[in-house]
């Protein structure tokens, strides 16, 4: 799950808990929200994890000194 998708989770959610006053017999709306509002922090904590370690775009560079 990338950073993207991460963010689309927490807007998602946070619109179905905060901005949605809807009921729906059977589906709890507002639980549905937090589960995707956590699964979405989740993801963006991990993905931000795994990039840092990662390295993505900083090379090291491997410099030769001959003298």
């Amino acid at each position: 799950m990338g950073i993207s998708t991460s963010l689309l989770l927490i807007a998602v959610g946070a619109i179905l808990i905060w901005a949605v006053d809807v009921s729906v017999s059977g589906i709890e709306l507002v639980t549905i929200g937090w589960i995707l509002l956590v699964v979405g922090a989740i993801g963006a904590v991990l993905s931000l994890i795994f990039w840092s370690s990662w390295g993505g775009y900083h090379r090291e560079r491997d410099e030769a000194v001959y003298r």
